[in-house]
């Protein structure tokens, strides 16, 4: 299994978050998901201004094998996404936690960052899936 990094948060339906200060954080998606879904080979973003809600879908991803929702960990406005993956879905498998990021909302409750799973939690869920 793949490294999970200890400064991201998760949502048991493997998305990833990081505060990244100002009341931003960035979403995507975990390794673990992108290795089930397979090769990526198209993403639909979320717009910018776009009003999410914790736990609702605010993106797509496409693989040849299926289409999954992306939801939002946090409640608020969408401030960033990334136009690159556009023309390269593949960077999510690539690059997970890193280049693959799929949008930032601005937070309009910090509240519910700490109620996401820390990345102990969310190894412990990857190892009870796997059983």
């Amino acid at each position: 299994m793949s490294e999970i990094p200890g400064d991201l948060k998760f949502l048991k339906s493997h998305e990833w978050a990081r505060v990244e200060g100002d009341g931003r954080i960035t979403v995507g998606i975990s390794e673990h998901a992108q290795g089930l879904l397979g090769d990526l080979v198209y993403v639909e973003l979320p717009g910018v201004g776009d009003t999410v809600k914790a736990g609702t879908a605010a993106a797509v991803v496409e693989s040849v094998k299926a289409a999954s929702d992306v939801y939002s960990p946090v409640t608020g406005t969408v401030v960033e996404v990334n136009e690159a993956l556009g023309d390269k879905p593949e960077t999510i498998n690539e690059d997970a936690y890193g280049e693959g990021w799929i949008f930032v909302v601005e937070v309009a409750d910090n509240s519910e960052f700490n109620e996401l799973l820390s990345p102990d939690d969310y190894a412990e869920l990857l190892e009870e899936d796997s059983h």
